[in-house]
């Protein structure tokens, strides 16, 4: 599945985006599904942390490595 660019570098963003929106309406409402809210909150920030993290330990590794073969 191809996406494109702008929008595959601003996944993490949403992700936390939407996972504090989340957290911040479960915090906000009297009655409803508080429970259900805190969870996809939760989820949703953790998973915009984590993908952010890797994707960050992942271009930090390519900086490190030039790509020359080892023949040359």
């Amino acid at each position: 599945m191809w996406i494109p660019r702008p929008l595959y570098e601003a996944l993490p963003y949403v992700y936390m985006g939407s996972g504090v929106g989340l957290l911040g309406a479960a915090y906000l409402i009297e009655r409803g599904p508080r429970g259900l809210l805190l969870v996809l909150g939760a989820a949703g920030l953790t998973l915009g942390l984590v993908l952010w993290m890797r994707r960050r330990a992942y271009r930090a590794s390519l900086r490190d490595y030039d790509g020359r073969p080892l023949d040359d």
